[in-house]
């Protein structure tokens, strides 16, 4: 039997409303407010952000800052960078938060899951010995336990310290 957790952020996912525009070609302009957008890094074809509507606590994606939803249109830099982040993203959350393991992967389409079709994103999702997530679908339990800006904050110098 499934246990049930209040988690009201995802209801916000899930029935609030949407801005217009794409979330990651609006979060991955520069000269934005990083922190209120919960950017972590800026690569030069691609950028680090903390999920707003997590799997798990430290949830982080990876986009290219080019709109693109077709993962073989990529160009070799562009993957070889999101690949690269997603590599300094399990340094920072197995410093940050001591994770022991991580799901990393795209969705794509609708039916694998994807939220945002039209521009790809690597997910990279920490994981523990004994934690009861694995994905919304799958996990029958998931418990946040801090908010997204201490989050946030507890990862920035780990991104800052690997530098550019």
């Amino acid at each position: 039997m499934a246990e049930l957790l209040w988690a009201p952020w995802r209801m916000e996912f899930i029935a609030g409303e949407r801005e217009p525009g794409c979330l990651f070609c609006r979060t991955g302009k520069p000269g934005g407010d990083d922190a209120a957008n919960l950017v972590l890094w800026r690569g030069r074809l691609a950028f680090v952000i903390l999920n707003r509507f997590p799997y798990s606590n430290g949830h982080l994606m990876v986009a290219p800052y080019r709109h693109e939803g077709v993962l073989s249109n990529l160009g070799g830099d562009e993957a070889a960078e999101l690949l690269a982040l997603g590599g300094r993203c399990t340094t920072a959350l197995e410093a940050a938060f001591r994770a022991e393991g991580f799901n990393v992967g795209f969705n794509l389409g609708r039916v694998a899951g994807a939220g945002i079709q039209d521009h790809l994103h690597l997910h990279v999702v920490p994981r523990w010995a004994g934690d009861t997530n694995f994905l919304p679908v799958i996990g029958n339990t998931r418990v946040m336990p801090e908010y997204l800006g201490v989050t946030f904050e507890k990862l920035l110098p780990h991104f800052r310290a690997a530098g550019a």
